[in-house]
């Protein structure tokens, strides 16, 4: 009778968990945060970037964004309210997706194409010029806008034509409800529009009317250049039932259908669609299908595609910034899972050995371990996903991309402990022999493998640098990785360096009296082969923080440059009639305003004719003349980086002021642009401005100035002028860098009304115009948060591997006799060349990163996307910053100090007892 196997008395599973729940605990939160981390980031991009699209659309001028569909009208039929309406319904549904509209905010009737020409007598005519009008035939005028006199126009009794206007163009043109205009019909008489109401909109700002401003606000414009002559510009919006009559003028008139695109259901994903979309109604198969509801001759018409290939533009260039912190923080990750999966293998590393003798095959020990780590992974990550979703839920976040982050974390983090602990124990083992890194050889395997990160960190950083991360147009991952591949050939570099400095240092400590340094020195030359991990985590994410740090600093370095560009300083005072003088006394009000450190009054005169050194036949020039006070100046200049110069330049000759009016001859220093210095040559010329004549001899050349960044200029003493009067005060802020823009506008006000108040803080919030610039921003303080978070959790695992082999020594050496004291300087000292490995490697290794992809990184789009041109070709670039290169260094020093100090205090409370009855546990 065969008796049945014993059932086990304990599941493997279950027993473990119980053995150690806090490790288990530990474990899955460190996988919870990891999946959480993953599975947000992909959300994360996917909410900033919808957003961006959706932000591209709705923020950009209206006539921009809107659909339009045309047709030429030849019949009266064809513009037959009812018809029209018929058309738009049809036309509506044949719009290719993802295509959508707004109907509240669409419009569609008939209008005239050309101005026709209205010969009223009473109409004003400024230089004799009759106004001319375009007539708009528009549907549900009601629904936006208010009568605040007369009626709705109808159509007239014999054809005749009914027109509302709005108060701005009755204002402008002298209508009021009972005018009649004249405009010149196709038979040669005179067709009269009666106005019979006047409307108010009520929100200009709708598509319905900002599309065509001439709809709401009557145009004041010119014709000819040497002698302009100005004349009116207006709409009169007709009764849709007078569309009809639109063929009897001279206007050629033309059916339209405007469409102002829906966003609400937009995504990043429909990007592609939304241009293939456009391209195909406006010559493609999609417009064959709208020309059958509208005619042959009809046309598709709308700058959205250059909307939608903008975004797109900047939407590549962003993800490119991005993905190398995402890589970065990746890859601290991975190696924290690692080491985690490294101190579970050092921990128990008896019992697999002794497990592995007994004759435990490794596929039962591998898959022993994969049950225990998958009961705590899997509910980890999945909770992580869970918290992921719930947190990120925001429109356009795809769910596949968070589902396979989190699986992949769950499947790194459930099989580090088996893979490890497989290729350790692959033959039995007893006692292993001590792991010296002073005697440690590598092997040839490791020495191909370092060589082929080698190779690839060189081939990634080249490549960087040559095309850089925007463009190929899409990630290039290869690149993006470059910071994590030279942070790791660095953590290579220093772990084969790393015994050299141990060895120069043993031989003079064993020469000391205490027994401290030298045993320090001792037991810091030993450690295991997983040292390089916890050296590698460290440097990653120092590599990370230090990249992170240089990106958001060359970015916010570009808005500064930029607003200064636009304004000179940080606040700019001037009138808003340019050249016009300020008041008196006004330069000193401003010196009061809280948040003013120092203002630098300035002369500007446009317009200026230079002479030139070619003679008479020579082109003429003109450039501004600046008038400055040279200290304060200068110190503007140093400040702002625009055209720096010494004070002395312009040091006063003393001929200025009204006592020299006659006295022409006075030559005068002069700073100036390349293009007048040129012109002016290096002999003294005259110069006969407002401010007075005199001579300049140009001492020096700048390519810009604060006072006019973007124009040539000259500029001289203020002092040395004869005619004096500000036009300008450049205001430089205190340490904070910003006025008080409150209360520096008040305090103008007080003086002059018509004076205008420009901040350097306003228009640099002016360049954050995209939800992905301020998205990207926060995902790399998320990035280089995480990083550091990784890192001390990397430093902390490498203490915890060694933690009960420093409590036994700290046993065994207090029955010598080591004093409390002496315990914790010993681990102290142990663990700071460690530290400062890591510390200054890290350093050192993400300053030469900076370094290394400055040239390959533009961060242009990402820093001014919405800035003007001459503010883009000011650059942005990569540039290192002190704060993340050395406080995250210095963190990584007192907290390994921190950590052994803690250890020898809790090692000195608990007692010895334990340590001396557990034996040598190597």
């Amino acid at each position: 009778m065969t008796r049945k196997p014993a059932r086990a008395v304990a599941p493997w599973v279950r027993t473990r968990l119980r053995t150690a729940p806090g490790a288990a605990l530990a474990f899955g939160l460190l996988v919870l945060v990891t999946a959480f981390l993953a599975a947000a980031l992909p959300r994360a991009v996917d909410a900033y970037e919808t957003d961006g699209l959706r932000h591209a659309i709705t923020a950009a001028p209206a006539h921009r964004s809107a659909l339009t569909l045309t047709t030429p009208s030849e019949f009266a039929d064809q513009l037959a309210p009812a018809k029209l309406r018929r058309t738009r319904d049809e036309l509506t549904p044949l719009l290719p997706a993802p295509l959508r509209v707004e109907p509240a905010d669409s419009a569609y009737g008939a209008r005239t194409t050309k101005r026709i020409p209205a010969f009223d007598r009473w109409l004003p005519q400024p230089d004799g010029l009759p106004p001319e009008l375009v007539l708009d035939a528009r549907a549900d005028l009601a629904a936006h806008a208010t009568y605040t006199a007369g009626r709705a126009p109808r159509a007239g009794a014999g054809g005749s034509m009914e027109a509302a206007v709005t108060a701005k163009t009755a204002g402008a043109l002298r209508l009021k409800v009972g005018s009649v205009v004249h405009v010149p019909g196709t038979d040669g008489v005179p067709k009269a529009v009666t106005v019979t109401g006047i409307v108010e909109p009520k929100d200009v700002g709708r598509p319905f009317w900002s599309v065509d401003p001439l709809l709401h606000t009557p145009l004041f414009t010119a014709k000819g250049v040497d002698e302009p002559k100005w004349y009116w510009v207006a709409t009169l919006i007709v009764a849709p039932e007078s569309g009809p009559g639109l063929l009897k003028t001279l206007g050629e008139p033309e059916q339209y259908w405007r469409y102002a695109p829906a966003t609400g259901h937009l995504t990043a994903q429909d990007t592609d669609r939304l241009a293939t979309a456009l391209d195909s109604a406006a010559a493609g198969p999609d417009l064959v299908k709208l020309r059958r509801a509208v005619g042959e001759n009809g046309a598709f018409d709308t700058d959205l595609d250059e909307l939608v290939a903008g975004y797109a533009g900047l939407r590549d260039v962003i993800a490119s910034v991005v993905a190398v912190a995402a890589f970065g923080v990746g890859a601290v990750a991975v190696v924290v899972l690692a080491m985690t999966g490294g101190l579970f293998t050092a921990r128990r590393r008896a019992e697999l050995a002794l497990l592995r003798s007994r004759g435990a095959s490794l596929t039962g020990i591998g898959g022993r371990l994969l049950g225990e780590t998958v009961v705590i992974t899997v509910p980890a990550a999945a909770l992580g996903l869970l918290l992921a979703i719930t947190l990120t839920d925001a429109p356009g976040a795809r769910l596949w991309p968070a589902c396979a982050a989190a699986v992949a974390v769950a499947l790194l983090a459930s099989l580090v402990l088996p893979l490890r602990a497989v290729l350790l124990h692959r033959r039995p083992q007893l006692h292993g022999g001590r792991e010296d890194v002073i005697t440690a050889r590598p092997s040839r395997r490791r020495t191909v493998a370092e060589l082929t990160f080698l190779v690839l960190a060189a081939g990634a950083v080249t490549a960087l640098r040559r095309r850089g991360t925007g463009d190929s147009g899409s990630v290039d991952y290869l690149v993006s990785a470059a910071p994590v591949l030279v942070a790791l050939i660095a953590a290579f570099v220093l772990v084969r360096l790393y015994p050299l400095p141990l060895r120069w240092l043993a031989r003079p400590a064993r020469r000391l009296r205490g027994v401290v340094g030298h045993l320090s020195l001792a037991r810091a030359g030993r450690s295991s082969a997983a040292g390089a991990l916890p050296l590698l985590a460290l440097l990653v994410a120092l590599t990370t923080a230090a990249v992170g740090g240089a990106v958001l600093t060359g970015v916010a370095d570009a808005r500064d440059k930029a607003a200064h560009l636009a304004t000179g300083a940080d606040a700019r005072v001037s009138n808003d009639v340019g050249g016009t003088p300020l008041p008196a006394g006004l330069a000193e009000t401003v010196r009061g305003v809280p948040g003013v450190r120092e203002v630098a009054p300035v002369q500007i005169e446009y317009g200026l004719e230079l002479p030139s050194r070619r003679g008479s036949t020579d082109h003429g020039m003109g450039a501004p003349l600046v008038g400055v006070e040279p200290a304060s100046y200068a110190r503007l200049a140093a400040r702002t980086g625009f055209g720096a110069f010494p004070a002395d330049l312009l040091k006063s000759t003393g001929t200025g002021g009204p006592a020299n009016v006659g006295n022409n001859a006075r030559v005068i220093p002069a700073i100036a642009s390349p293009a007048v210095a040129d012109r002016l040559g290096d002999k003294p010329m005259e110069i006969t401005a407002a401010a007075g004549r005199f001579h300049v001899r140009v001492v020096a050349v700048r390519t810009v100035t604060p006072a006019l960044p973007d124009k040539d200029f000259l500029l001289v003493n203020a002092d040395d002028l004869v005619n004096r009067a500000p036009t300008a005060l450049l205001v430089t802020g205190d340490g904070a860098g910003r006025p008080d823009g409150p209360a520096l506008r008040a305090a103008v006000a007080a003086k002059d009304r018509n004076d205008q108040v420009t901040l350097a803080a306003e228009k640099r919030a002016a360049y954050v115009d995209s939800p992905m610039q301020t998205g990207a921003e926060r995902l790399y303080l998320a990035a280089i948060a995480a990083g550091a978070g990784y890192a001390v959790l990397a430093l902390l695992l490498s203490l915890l591997q060694v933690a009960p082999e420093r409590a036994m020594l700290l046993a065994r050496l207090r029955t010598m006799g080591l004093t409390r004291g002496q315990g914790r300087r010993l681990l102290a000292l142990e663990a700071l060349p460690q530290a400062l490995l890591a510390a200054v490697g890290g350093a050192l290794v993400g300053w030469a990163t900076i370094l290394l992809l400055a040239p390959g990184i533009d961060l242009v789009r990402l820093a001014l996307a919405g800035a003007p041109e001459e503010a883009m070709g000011l650059g942005a670039a990569l540039r290192a910053d002190l704060w993340s290169l050395g406080l995250p260094a210095a963190g990584v020093v007192l907290l390994a100090g921190g950590a052994a100090l803690v250890q020898a205090w809790w090692a000195a409370r608990r007692g010895s007892i334990r340590e001396l009855r557990a034996g040598d546990a190597r």
